[in-house]
């Protein structure tokens, strides 16, 4: 079958940590860039990761992808696995679906669960390694959000007492009905292009002009719960 995106590419990409979301190295910076692992060219990063943190990162030559999967207005859903320090409680969970204050504006509902011990238990440790007090337990939590503000995650985290010590980004929901794109099977610093059938949903995403509704915590109920990781 042929690309339906021909003359553009679209690469999924487990970055690394310690990597800045761009292929330029910034001049006195202790972070890396895309350049040390991806030698396509003519790719650019649709959305972007903190250089501290880890996981799904999308590169395309396609613009208008690039400028569809980044616009707030669509608010895709994205899922985090983040290690946090202490043991999250079903309060503190409710806390980050119903949404916190962070820089003065309320968070948009959220998905939040803990993350089953043998997923996490799975996870190849972090290099270098997160910092670690021996009197407080470490967890894991899964948190899915459709909005992109600044260092999101750890803020909304930190909001209700649960600093984050290492964030992943495991997958990217492209519409609803569709299957999300994944982390599956890239290691760190591994990537791949899009599959025939992920190029396909990705050119269903630019057909369609549908805003996304936003989430409240009663429709959210209607609609099944949370999602797994």
């Amino acid at each position: 079958m042929s690309n339906p995106n021909r003359g553009s590419q679209t690469l999924l990409l487990n970055k690394p940590y310690g990597v800045l979301s761009q292929f330029t190295r910034e001049q006195g910076s202790r972070w890396g860039c895309l350049a040390d692992w991806v030698s396509v060219p003519e790719v650019y990063a649709a959305g972007r990761l903190d250089a501290d943190s880890e996981g799904l990162l999308l590169l395309t030559s396609n613009g208008r992808l690039q400028q569809r999967l980044t616009d707030p207005r669509f608010g895709h859903w994205r899922t985090y696995w983040a290690q946090v320090e202490g043991e999250a409680t079903a309060s503190q969970l409710t806390q980050l679906e119903q949404g916190v204050p962070i820089q003065g504006k309320l968070t948009l509902p959220a998905r939040a669960q803990p993350l089953a011990s043998q997923l996490s238990d799975a996870l190849p440790p972090r290099d270098p390694p997160i910092r670690t007090r021996a009197t407080i337990p470490t967890s894991w939590i899964t948190l899915s959000l459709r909005e992109g503000r600044n260092r999101q995650v750890r803020r909304m985290t930190a909001a209700v007492g649960l600093p984050t010590l290492r964030l992943i980004r495991t997958t990217i929901d492209l519409m609803d009905g569709e299957a999300p794109l994944s982390l599956e099977g890239l290691s760190a610093g591994e990537w791949r292009p899009a599959s025939t059938a992920e190029e396909q949903r990705l050119m269903r995403l630019l057909s369609s002009r549908r805003v996304q509704q936003r989430e409240t915590p009663s429709s959210r109920g209607r609609r099944g719960g949370r999602p797994r990781g």
